[in-house]
């Protein structure tokens, strides 16, 4: 069915775009530069959208004191309007906006106040147009309704569901979304995917790799020169954690030694973790810490699990393209795939509505963390998605719509990691069930939620789901975590294994 803006759709789009953009460039202090670098990305979007910016803004342009409380309901407007119509438009249209207004910001890294918060309102409002999806539970698959409530019964919070296999999309939800409440979690609500991010970071990695930005097996110091890395660590290695290199999260080795890193909600650091959780931590800061402490084995000799490898990810994906992470990953996936509900945070604590709550118990106190500073896992564990957006992006990675055949073929290389019937690509586990059939997959968790993700090959079989739980410095909900894990995988696949994918390992 092919879809037909009419002109006063594209006036509503011109004037949405085109009002963020002179917003942010009336706070940058050189508007005209700004203005000027924003309207060139908006003119370089692709269709239907770039139809309609093409014209230009004759029709939108925007002044006066109130600028703000017209653009920002425009912007919902818009999302809402593409979104009934054109789902895959409204990623677009997101990717655009979003672009141009880091554009108009000149130097998003350095971006003056009032500009970046102009920016958070103008990204907020787009979030506010995404309407998750509301579909109950069918009445033909009771074993997975039974799967879930049974999941909360073990201690967690709430669950949401998705599966799509040969008898079409089931999505459900039991348990609730806040403590003390009884409204259920929402179907399709935004939540923090903690290590579900390697999995977006290593296609976007890939991506560059097929762009002929650097090589598979090139020295990450080649690219990366101020760290002083170990000239045999290639980004292969990032990749398959094969580095190395120590993890700033902290290490626990294979006699019981921890060496902890950065503060955080396990163990000993807990409580500083509590206290600190809003600040910020630099993805070069991180690194730094890391490369300060003795490596865990020869690069290319062993595999063990680092958060440190996907934080220089990020670094190698921001010096070879003069990018940000979060430009490239709505260039390169986000826009393309029009994954409207998956966000980069990068510092900000907030979580964009509506979600379910995390929550953290220290000593006799139970805390709502559903706020946090994301930073100090960064690219190893900080995007915030829905259940619907992990089910897109895992089919079409696996579809081959998003990487060359050679390429996603290396990444769905096994390589051992001495888990039993688990062995790890490039971002992403290769799954052995009890039966002898391959998943791929990688879950993740992030101090009161968690995620996820998997996949038959080709990617026609997904589960993807959401929890949010009473975390602690014990990790105290990890038993009945990894149960959740091969309870859903055995009601959809047949039998598997959980994995390890989580920001603190």
């Amino acid at each position: 069915m092919s879809i037909v803006l009419s002109e006063q759709d594209k006036s509503t789009l011109r004037a949405a775009a085109y009002g963020a953009v002179s917003l942010v460039a009336a706070a940058t202090g050189s508007p005209q530069k700004a203005a000027t670098n924003a309207a060139i990305v908006l003119r370089s979007a692709t269709g239907l959208v770039g139809q309609a910016f093409a014209t230009g803004a004759k029709d939108s342009e925007l002044t006066g004191s109130t600028v703000a409380e017209r653009v920002l309901p425009a912007l919902t407007a818009a999302m809402k309007l593409l979104g009934a119509r054109a789902p895959a438009e409204a990623g677009n249209f997101y990717g655009a906006v979003v672009l141009a207004i880091e554009a108009a910001q000149i130097d998003p890294d350095n971006a003056n106040t009032v500009a970046a918060e102009m920016a958070r309102k103008i990204t907020a409002a787009l979030d506010a147009g995404v309407a998750p999806a509301t579909a109950a539970a069918g009445p033909d698959r009771p074993e997975l309704q039974k799967a879930i409530e049974e999941i909360v019964d073990s201690g967690f919070v709430g669950v949401s569901l998705r599966v799509h296999d040969e008898r079409g999309e089931w999505v459900g939800s039991a348990g609730t979304a806040e403590l003390g409440e009884t409204a259920k979690p929402p179907a399709n609500g935004y939540h923090r995917v903690g290590s579900n991010t390697k999995t977006f970071t290593a296609t976007l990695v890939l991506q560059l790799v097929a762009e002929g930005r650097f090589g598979l097996d090139d020295p990450v110091a080649e690219h990366l020169s101020g760290f002083g890395l170990d000239e045999r660590i290639t980004v292969r290695m990032l990749l398959q954690h094969t580095s190395g290199m120590f993890n700033f999260t902290g290490e626990v080795y294979d006699d019981g030694t921890i060496a902890t890193g950065i503060p955080i909600p396990y163990g000993t650091t807990s409580q500083q973790w509590l206290d600190n959780r809003f600040k910020t931590y630099r993805p070069q800061e991180l690194v730094e810490l890391a490369l300060a402490k003795p490596a865990r084995f020869e690069p290319g000799t062993g595999w063990s699990y680092s958060n440190t490898n996907y934080v220089l990810a990020r670094l190698l994906i921001e010096k070879v393209t003069g990018r940000s992470y979060a430009a490239e990953m709505r260039r390169l996936i986000l826009g393309p795939l029009g994954l409207s509900g998956t966000v980069v945070p990068d510092a900000s604590p907030e979580l964009p509505e509506p979600h379910a709550h995390a929550y953290y118990r220290h000593a006799a106190t139970t805390v709502d963390v559903t706020r946090q500073n994301p930073s100090w896992v960064s690219t190893g564990g900080d995007l915030i998605s829905t259940t619907q957006d992990l089910h897109t992006f895992i089919a079409a990675l696996l579809g081959g719509k998003l990487l060359p055949a050679p390429l996603l073929s290396e990444m769905c290389a096994p390589h051992p990691t001495g888990i039993p019937n688990m062995d790890y690509g490039l971002g992403i586990f290769v799954v052995t069930t009890d039966r002898g059939d391959t998943l791929l997959s990688h879950n993740g968790a992030a101090v009161g939620h968690a995620a996820l993700m998997y996949s038959t090959p080709g990617g026609r079989k997904t589960l993807t789901a959401a929890l949010n739980c009473v975390d602690d410095a014990d990790l105290s909900i990890g038993a009945a975590f990894r149960n959740a894990q091969q309870r859903l995988v055995n009601e959809v696949f047949g039998g598997g294994r959980a994995d390890p994918g989580q920001p603190a390992s």
